[in-house]
């Protein structure tokens, strides 16, 4: 059975979730705006719903690491297992998700093992965790660890195992944003910007290439560049950048996870009292 800080986790995982997918407009990624979600194919209502149906299983990914009490290869192992039976039942309540449930069930299990710790404490024993292989995993390769081989990215697994460097990336830009006196939508889209600025996104890699990478990238460096979402000049970029995207179906779908990452431990205030600084 699990705890009531289990259930907390879970939802503030899924709050985090339902907040990247609440915020708009995000350059090439459903939201509010565009219920058909054109670039994904599925409906962002049916997202929002499928997302609460990732709650029951980061619970049982948090008691699993309570009750093992230590990043160890066994709970790597329960961990997936309890992913795949997750992702089951997400793809039965509409799917999606797939990346930001691998993200979110390792800073779940990592915040239940560190119920205390700071960000980059709990990203360090997420990537503790990640560091362990699933001998239970299916054989035959996902189609983001086969784009990660082509073209040398570190992909969701790269990710983790370095500690979620993005994340930590996107906290920080959070917490500039916030100090500067910008809005909380526009601190969140900054964020996400500071991601899609130097992620190696394999589902960008898949669709657009590498070139097509490096173009989404400079993008969101431009917007940066110009000040950021909350100046009329980073605004018209994201609304420049944003259109671009969706004329080309290319959607940074990696991003989005990583951002409902850093908005999960964002959530947790004791745990990000001060800037994280990424390696």
């Amino acid at each position: 059975m699990n705890s009531r800080e289990d259930d907390a986790l879970a939802r503030a995982a899924v709050d985090a979730l339902t907040g990247q997918l609440a915020l708009a407009p995000k350059p090439g990624l459903p939201d509010p705006r565009d219920l058909g979600a054109r670039t994904t194919r599925v409906d962002h209502r049916a997202l929002r719903w499928s997302a609460k149906a990732l709650a029951p299983g980061l619970a049982a990914m948090a008691a699993a690491a309570r009750r093992t009490g230590e990043p160890t290869p066994r709970l790597r192992t329960e961990l997936g297992a309890i992913g795949r039976c997750t992702e089951h039942s997400v793809g039965l309540a509409g799917g999606g998700h797939r990346g930001a449930l691998w993200a979110l069930g390792l800073l779940v299990a990592a915040a239940a093992l560190e119920p205390r710790a700071a960000a980059k404490d709990v990203a360090a024993t997420a990537k503790r965790i990640a560091a362990h292989p699933d001998r239970r995993a299916p054989r035959r390769p996902s189609r983001g660890s086969s784009i990660s081989a082509k073209y040398g990215a570190a992909g969701a697994r790269g990710e983790a195992r370095a500690g979620f460097p993005h994340v930590r990336r996107a906290l920080d830009a959070l917490a500039t944003a916030r100090s500067a006196g910008g809005g909380e939508d526009e601190a969140r889209l900054d964020a996400l910007l500071t991601v899609m600025s130097t992620l190696q996104d394999t589902e960008l890699l898949h669709t657009a290439g590498p070139a097509g990478l490096r173009h989404v990238q400079a993008g969101a460096r431009g917007i940066l560049e110009a000040g950021g979402t909350a100046t009329d000049a980073g605004r018209e970029a994201l609304h420049a950048l944003d259109a671009d995207l969706h004329a080309r179906a290319w959607s940074p779908r990696g991003s989005a996870g990583l951002l409902a990452g850093a908005l999960f431990l964002d959530s947790l205030p004791a745990r990000v009292s001060s800037p994280v600084r990424a390696a």
